[in-house]
C-alpha cells in the first residue's frame, strides 16, 4: 500500500507531465461535473486533490473554493489557473483533511478516489466536511459490484504505487457513509468505467 509520501514523490515526478497526459480526454466529463455548480447560489466550495487545476477554468466565479492537495509541486502549477476566482490553496492530506466539520456546501472528487491508499477515508472526511444537504460531486474510475476484470484488479498492486488504483468499487465504499446517497451516477468515459456520481449528504 503507497504512503502519502510515496504518492508524493510520484506526483511531484508527474507534475509536469500531467496536463499532457490527461486534460483533452478528461475535459468534457469534468465539464459534465461541474455544470451543477453554476446552477447553485454561492456558496463554500472544496477541491479535493484539486493536482494541476485543471477543474479551475471550468469553474463558475460566484463561488468561493479551497482546493487541497498532497503536493506542493500540483499547487504551484494550479496557482495561475485560479484567476479571477476566489480560490485559497492549501497543502494537505484528502484522507484527514485539516478543515472544521460542516464547513463546504460542495465538495468536488475528481480523479483522487481511485489515487489514495484510503478511498473510504478521503470518501469520509469529504462528507464530514460537508454541511447537512452538501453535495459531492465525484468523477473516477470505479469497477461495477461483482465485476471480475482480472487484469485492472492483478494490475493495481503495481499501478497504485506509481499513480492510481484500477480495483476501486464505489459501491463498497457507500454503506460506510450511510449520510450519503446516491443523486446521479452516469458512465462517463471507456464505457462506463469512469464515472460522474453526484452524492448528497442527509440533513
Amino acid at each position: 500500500m503507497p504512503t502519502g509520501g510515496g504518492l508524493r514523490s510520484s506526483y511531484t515526478f508527474f507534475a509536469p507531465l500531467y496536463d499532457a497526459l490527461i486534460a483533452r480526454a478528461t475535459q468534457p466529463a469534468r465539464i459534465r461535473s461541474l455544470t451543477w455548480l453554476a446552477q447553485q447560489p454561492p456558496g463554500e466550495i472544496l477541491l479535493a486533490g484539486v493536482g494541476t487545476g485543471l477543474d479551475l477554468p471550468l469553474l463558475p466565479t460566484n463561488h468561493r473554493y479551497v482546493g487541497i492537495d498532497l503536493t506542493l509541486a500540483m499547487l504551484r502549477q494550479c496557482a495561475p489557473r485560479a484567476t479571477p476566482l476566489r480560490f485559497a490553496a492549501v497543502q494537505g492530506d484528502v484522507m484527514a483533511l485539516p478543515f472544521e466539520s460542516g464547513r463546504f456546501d460542495a465538495a468536488v472528487l475528481h480523479l483522487i478516489l481511485a489515487v489514495v491508499p484510503e478511498p473510504l477515508a478521503c470518501l469520509r472526511e469529504a462528507a464530514r466536511t460537508l454541511r447537512p444537504g452538501g453535495t459531492l460531486l465525484v468523477f473516477d474510475k470505479f469497477l461495477r459490484p461483482g465485476q471480475r476484470a482480472p487484469a485492472r484488479r492483478w494490475l493495481t498492486p503495481l499501478t497504485q504505487r506509481i499513480a492510481t488504483r484500477l480495483d476501486v468499487v464505489l459501491e463498497d465504499l457507500l454503506p460506510d457513509c450511510p449520510e450519503l446517497r446516491v443523486r446521479e451516477d452516469l458512465p462517463a468515459l471507456a464505457r462506463g468505467w469512469f464515472r460522474l456520481v453526484r452524492l448528497e449528504k442527509a440533513r
